[in-house]
């Protein structure tokens, strides 16, 4: 996956793409994986599922996955035999068993192999997503530390800024000025403009450099959850603790801290957060214990935090903590320079991905790019570029092949055209396909961003995603 703003010589390849998350579900009883599938896949969860350890074991040695459920009792071997050889596969794959016979031989013996966590059928469906959202939030900081720590042993290289534009530039020289600083970060920017590549800048080009970059979405988790996974807990702290886990606070002591999406925030921990910024301190959920930690804050929010403020819903406090120095990324509709810069970077990376020669952009094709507003910023550009690549048959992409939204045809008119023997209800159902696919396609897939430009609950849109046979597709990196 291409950096939208800067490209570098050493890249982290992430384990797992999806916005949920892939899980492996390996029981032998059709009913229960059936269940488990429908209840993973309306939340936005993309699932396999086997039926023996040896399929299961299959399958995980063909690509990785963000966590395993893994039944006790199995035909052949059992899951004690199979957790240690998933294992072997992918160190560190947070497994969770579930069975029917939960004893406390096997819950010890299962949590000694290597296992997650330990559910009892019948399971309770909240406590159970809770368990896999956050082992998933867990394992994914902790490999991100380990792939940063790999990739990024050397600093971005500002010759190979992919933006030329006078906005772009004024912040490279922030990003430089700042960087080898201790002082915490506020970025600014709309959704899409690359704010967790300006932090991973600061944080590459900072004295931190050799030291954990741990992201973490603020705005995306209840709040529970979000304070487990920043503060950690002792074993005990709540009904699934069933042992001390370190938070990200703990896994980034030494590095940066990034704190996306800070402007959804809720109030009771952003008090917390702010206790942190002061004293370097905190506790684990459920200890007593001061932990101090030496971490570089960088936040990032697409909300006009001053705003929220005078509105009651950030504190003040936290906001001038916060707010010692920012940077404000330009959308892409001011910095049109770079559009032609950035699309022939995008167009050489999914070339080379897809296997296929390079693909160049029709003149009039370019013209409707450097037209359109970008709503979606570089997020958007990067999707609409990697859709013409895939889908053209020759070297050259034309307008056909951009999206309609960025033509203005009328893909109604062209569905009456295409399906002349078709029923009202089928046009109407394929027209309300394309509307969902086109904004999930401008949210880089994310379906949480996607529900609340609709305006509808994240509930009614996976609703209508699985009625409508709508395939997610991997996302971008932001």
């Amino acid at each position: 996956m291409p950096d939208a703003t800067f490209t570098s010589t050493a890249k982290a390849q992430p384990m797992s793409t999806e916005h949920a998350g892939r899980i492996l579900i390996i029981d032998d009883e059709a009913g229960i994986r059936e269940s488990l599938e429908t209840l993973l896949t309306f939340e936005g969860f993309q699932v396999e599922m086997a039926f023996d350890g040896e399929s299961g074991l299959e399958k995980a040695t063909r690509s990785p996955y963000d966590l395993v459920l893994l039944d006790l009792a199995l035909p052949g071997q059992n899951g004690l035999e199979v957790l240690p050889q998933l294992l072997e596969h992918q160190p560190g794959l947070p497994i969770i068993m579930i069975t029917a016979y939960g004893t406390v031989g096997n819950v010890i013996d299962a949590i000694r192999a290597g296992a997650e966590n330990f559910v009892q059928k019948p399971w309770d469906n909240e406590k159970l997503l809770a368990d896999i959202r956050s082992a998933i939030a867990r394992h994914r900081a902790e490999q991100e530390v380990i792939q940063l720590k790999r990739a990024l042993k050397q600093r971005y290289n500002f010759e190979n800024i992919v933006g030329k534009s006078d906005p772009m530039l004024r912040l490279f020289d922030l990003v430089a000025q700042v960087a080898p600083s201790r002082s915490t970060v506020l970025i600014l920017g709309e959704s899409g403009t690359g704010k967790e590549l300006i932090a991973k800048a600061l944080h590459a080009n900072s004295p931190r450099r050799d030291k954990p970059f741990v992201p973490v979405n603020t705005g995306s988790m209840p709040t529970d959850l979000l304070e487990s996974t920043l503060f950690g807990h002792e074993k005990g702290a709540f009904t699934s603790a069933m042992a001390a886990k370190k938070g990200l606070f703990e896994v980034a002591n030494g590095g940066t801290l990034f704190l996306d999406e800070i402007g959804n925030m809720s109030m009771e921990t952003q008090a917390k957060v702010l206790r942190v910024l002061q004293d370097r301190r905190f506790m684990h959920l459920g200890g007593v214990q001061e932990i101090q930690v030496d971490v570089r804050i960088i936040a990032a929010t697409n909300v006009d935090l001053r705003q929220a403020v005078r509105e009651g819903k950030f504190r003040e406090d936290l906001f001038y903590r916060l707010n010692v120095i920012s940077l404000e990324l330009p959308p892409l509709r001011n910095r049109r320079d770079d559009i032609p810069l950035l699309a022939g970077h995008f167009l050489k990376y999914y070339a080379e991905e897809n296997g296929v020669s390079t693909r160049t952009l029709a003149p009039e094709a370019m013209r409707v790019l450097l037209d359109y507003d970008w709503p979606g910023n570089v997020r958007e550009l990067e999707n609409i570029i990697e859709r013409g690549v895939v889908l053209s048959a020759g070297p050259v992409i034309g307008v056909d092949l951009l999206p309609g939204h960025l033509t203005g045809r009328n893909f109604s008119s062209s569905l009456l055209e295409h399906r002349p023997d078709s029923s009202l209800f089928d046009i109407m159902e394929e027209i309300e396909r394309r509307i969902i696919v086109d904004m999930l396609e401008r949210c880089n897939w994310n379906q949480t961003e996607a529900a609340e430009q609709f305006k509808i609950p994240l509930s009614t849109l996976n609703q209508k995603i699985k009625r409508l046979n709508i395939e997610i597709r991997k996302r971008m990196k932001e």
